[in-house]
């Protein structure tokens, strides 16, 4: 679980672990990977840290490492870690390039050194899932946020090629799109953050991370065996596509 120190990490990590899967919370700031594996680890369940800089090939290569020790096996990736909080809201034609390679370096790259260091072993044993987490931004095409939502929107169409590659070996790759979810990083981000976008959706509620779990956990499944190259929106109905 890439991104575990925080919000929809956390959340996942957790569902995970109540689920009775062994997690490996990985993030670039430890301090919160930690307190992730601390929840876990209280409510009886098996978890360990993970530094990792998921731009990082070795970090990766380490991480991949850090869930072979005590666990001997990779069953499950969801690539959940992503630059969102902290981004400006800009119009296209302002934003930095180096910004714009930092997130594309965070959001795509990212995803994909961490599949490619993670199929090994999932090939290994005959199969396994990943899940990455993309945006339903996507789709709305959210002005002022073009760097966010193209790599998400690559992130998808990065979904479907895995799919078609690695479904011979047993391994499914799906995508979900979370729409706005009352995480820490979004209340920082919007104003009114528990209100925003409600007027469009079906569901007239904010959807939280809890929401997203169910989703990642059919995806992560044997449930979802013969599903993959699939993108799945949870927003509550705001999108509909």
């Amino acid at each position: 679980m890439t991104g575990a120190a925080g919000g929809l990490g956390r959340a996942f990590s957790l569902g995970f672990a109540r689920n009775g899967v062994a997690v490996v919370a990985a993030d670039i700031d430890m301090e919160g990977a930690r307190e992730t594996v601390e929840l876990i680890r209280a409510e009886g369940d098996e978890a360990v840290a993970a530094d990792v800089d998921v731009t990082s090939e070795a970090s990766v290569e380490a991480m991949v490492d850090t869930a072979l020790k005590p666990f001997g096996r990779i069953d499950v990736l969801v690539n959940n870690a992503a630059l969102y909080a902290g981004l400006e809201r800009r119009p296209f034609y302002e934003l930095e390039p180096d910004v714009w390679d930092q997130v594309m370096r965070v959001n795509l790259k990212g995803p994909w050194l961490c599949a490619r260091a993670c199929v090994p072993e999932m090939r290994r044993l005959g199969g396994g899932a990943i899940v990455n987490v993309a945006s339903a931004t996507v789709f709305s095409g959210s002005p002022l946020w073009a760097h966010y939502v193209a790599s998400k929107g690559a992130l998808i169409a990065l979904t479907r090629v895995m799919a078609r590659e690695v479904g011979e070996f047993g391994i499914t790759v799906n995508a979900v799109a979370p729409g706005f979810t009352l995480t820490k990083a979004s209340r920082e981000l919007i104003e009114n953050a528990g209100s925003y976008g409600l007027s469009r959706a079906a569901i007239k509620r904010p959807t939280q991370p809890e929401d997203i779990v169910g989703t990642v956990l059919f995806l992560a499944s044997s449930a979802s065996a013969s599903v993959t190259g699939q993108t799945i929106v949870v927003d509550g109905g705001r999108e509909f596509i």
